[in-house]
């Protein structure tokens, strides 16, 4: 059976948002444990290691790090954004609780997604904003403000 890439990108969506609810439970406990900022250094040098790898298995060279340095600025800023969703789930979820943390992040990404697709920003295609997008952003901001409530 062959899979569209459709099919499977829908997939790796479903399978990165549950791991990403299970990734700040795991990193709120680690911050508890061990101090939030060792935590996020613990997991950045993981997370560095193993795509190290991943890239010397799969490409067989680390070429792709020097090609990298000669993309635009803003380009490169993924992965200190990453960095600071890290931190925020690993200092937030105890603090506010997994559901809300969770809540609120992804509330934040699709106002953020929306915006980015109704302009076409960061090179992406634009994407229209129709009112079944904005009722479904709004009703999610709507959850995300609930589960703050205890």
């Amino acid at each position: 059976m062959r899979v569209s890439g459709g099919a499977l990108a829908t997939g790796l969506a479903v399978a990165a948002g549950l791991a990403g609810s299970v990734q700040v439970a795991v990193m709120s406990r680690l911050g508890e444990r061990i101090g939030v900022a060792e935590a996020l250094g613990f997991a950045t040098l993981l997370t560095a290691a193993v795509a190290f790898l991943g890239l010397l298995i799969v490409s067989r060279s680390i070429g792709g790090y020097e090609r990298a340095l000669h993309q635009p600025w803003w380009m490169l800023s993924g992965g200190l954004l990453g960095l600071l969703i890290v931190f925020t789930v690993t200092y937030a979820g105890p603090r506010i609780g997994i559901a809300a943390t969770v809540g609120i992040l992804i509330a934040g990404q699709l106002v953020m997604g929306a915006a980015i697709d109704r302009f076409g920003l960061l090179g992406s295609q634009r994407i229209g904003l129709h009112w079944e997008r904005i009722l479904g952003i709004v009703l999610l901001a709507a959850g995300a403000a609930l589960s703050l409530r205890k």
